[in-house]
């Protein structure tokens, strides 16, 4: 490895100082400007928990109640800080708790150093206790993972971890590091950020002749439609693509965990891609004439049947990972690059245009969906509430400016197609994995991560009962977060599939809840239940005005189901109103 030698050291000066692994390690964190951690102690991580005692002051330390929700809290703060998560987690069990998180921060490209304690040196291999191979375990769902068995290491391992975590297309690295090598004292000579590491390129070289053809292609389209996924989030690039989208006049959509790098009601956002996403841009994504993708994947989410998917349109795609180019949908131009960098440069040579008939295309079809399915499901006409008439309220009380994390299932669709989000980095979500139990730590670390933030968890009844243990996590830090449960006594998602694809043949979805508001006063969390659409209001209103975490459940109808819908193997023209 080779590293730049801008070096900034805890010492003064370059003269070594006897340092223990462990110690080196959190000297590095603080260089790194690392202030939360989210983790859970146990035997082999044990001497960097000591080491730690001493850092109480440098460095906030989240006791977490299990360590999938330490990685989701990793995931929530790095989402809305922009920062690198960082998770601490002992071997075996705890480093294995890790798996899921991991692989959901893979897939949603989130920034994560992860530090794994493992048995001694020697015992590697023996099948010593709470020994797994956590290298090999976890290659699949890291960026990047190496196991540290002398100290010497640390210091330029740990910077490797922080450039690799941030740089690029961000996601997981995790460091196992053995119980010797965290206890070995060893001359620490100070810590030297990384940024630069030879045969890694994180940022692609931007080709100047493709921006040119980019640019032709747009200003000679007719029908010439945006999608934009999170990436232009991680490129901190809302300014450059909100300038690219109101001067080319180009209607644009995203997907999920793009959401908010355009405020929802700016005239050019015609709403979200995929699935359950709006019927406009899933429709008309079959009828322009070039498709501009920017920071996203062509997940098949977004894309229905690859074969029936825009066959009409030059596709221009504009993205960090040249290994997303082509792996899904052909390109006609492919950018590579930063869109940071990539986009100001194609905006210069884009022609100033207004594409009003196409833009009030999108307009009609809007109307269509509104009529066929928004209407009813925001201001509903039957006796039971709706989960979109409480996102509705909700927005009222936000006027868009909190911060929305949800867990996977109905309640995810309905708040990513009904939130209002003004500003950049408010939508939290599990996209590619859809992890259910995300949300609840996820909140927990979001709000760690955006402090003077409103941070709201929406959640099912399903979801919230595989990690509600975190409550403890809140109860104990005194975080903030507002909890509403959508409950509607399955798990609607697979409920939904059932009745429209399997003869209502409801197989183990109907699932029973404890008293939640119980469970949530059992951990010191005020809270309310609600069942009467007349109580909405005033209890929305009371929960994001008491001070302090307050959990809110909302009985919704039971067997309301989330449309529009792509049916699987279905093309995005086929997508279904009703």
């Amino acid at each position: 490895m080779e590293v730049a030698q801008e070096t900034l050291t805890a010492p003064a000066a370059k003269e070594a100082v006897e340092l223990s692994g462990s110690q080196a390690l959190l000297d590095a964190l603080i260089i790194e400007g690392v202030d939360t951690i989210f983790g859970y102690p146990g035997g082999a991580i044990m001497p960097i928990y000591d080491a730690l005692y001493d850092y109480k002051e440098k460095l906030n330390h989240i006791l977490v109640r299990h360590e999938q929700g330490g990685i989701h809290a990793g995931q929530g703060y790095a989402r809305t800080s922009g920062k690198v998560g960082v998770v601490f987690a002992t071997s075996g069990p705890g480093a294995t708790n890790l798996v899921t998180g991991l692989a959901d921060a893979q897939i949603d490209s989130t920034p994560l150093v992860c530090i794994t304690g493992q048995v001694f040196a020697h015992l590697l291999g023996t099948d010593a206790f709470q020994e797994t191979d956590v290298i090999n375990i976890t290659t699949p769902v890291t960026k990047w993972n190496y196991q540290v068995t002398d100290a010497n290491e640390i210091p330029e391992v740990i910077a490797k971890a922080f450039y690799i975590a941030k740089s690029g297309r961000p996601g997981p690295v995790l460091i196992d590091i053995t119980k010797n090598a965290q206890i070995q004292k060893f001359d620490y000579k100070g810590y030297t950020k990384c940024d630069h590491i030879r045969s890694y390129r994180p940022k692609p070289i931007v080709r100047p002749q493709y921006i040119k053809e980019a640019a032709e292609l747009i200003n000679s389209a007719k029908k010439p439609f945006i999608i934009w996924g999170q990436g232009v989030i991680l490129g901190s690039a809302e300014q450059e693509f909100k300038t690219f989208v109101e001067k080319s006049g180009i209607p644009a959509a995203w997907t999920i965990l793009g959401a908010g790098a355009i405020p929802t009601d700016h005239p050019q956002n015609v709403g979200m891609l995929g699935m359950h996403g709006n019927y406009g841009p899933n429709v008309l994504t079959n009828e322009c004439d070039v498709l501009i993708a920017i920071g996203m994947r062509f997940d098949d989410r977004v894309t229905g049947r690859l074969d029936k998917y825009a066959k009409q349109a030059k596709v221009i795609h504009l993205d960090i990972d040249p290994a997303e180019i082509d792996k899904n949908v052909k390109s006609t131009v492919p950018v590579w690059g930063d869109c940071k960098e990539t986009l100001p440069l194609l905006t210069a040579l884009v022609e100033q245009k207004e594409h009003t008939d196409w833009l009030k295309l999108f307009n009609e079809y809007t109307q269509k969906e509104y009529d066929a399915v928004i209407h009813e499901e925001l201001n509903p006409s039957t006796a039971e509430m709706t989960m979109g008439e409480v996102i509705k309220q909700l927005n009222q009380l936000t006027k868009g400016d909190a911060v929305i994390v949800t867990d996977v299932g109905q309640h995810q669709m309905v708040a990513c197609r009904y939130a209002n989000l003004n500003k950049s980095r408010s939508n939290v979500t599990s996209g590619g994995l859809g992890t259910m139990g995300f949300a609840l730590p996820a909140a927990i670390g979001a709000k760690f991560g955006a402090q003077q933030r409103d941070v709201i968890a929406i959640i099912g009844d399903g979801g919230f009962q595989m990690t509600l243990q975190e409550l403890g996590t809140i109860m104990q830090t005194g975080v903030e977060v507002k909890i509403i449960i959508l409950n509607n006594r399955f798990l609607g998602m697979v409920r939904q599939w059932q009745e429209l694809f399997n003869e209502r043949r409801y197989s183990f979805v109907d699932i029973q809840s404890p008293d939640f508001v119980a469970v949530a006063a059992a951990y010191g969390i005020k809270g309310k239940m609600i069942d009467d659409r007349k109580d909405l209001q005033a209890a929305l209103k009371e929960m994001m005005e008491h001070k302090g975490s307050f959990l809110l459940e909302v009985m919704v109808t039971k067997e309301n189901n989330v449309f529009p819908m792509v049916p699987q193997g279905c093309s995005v023209s086929e997508i279904r109103l009703k």
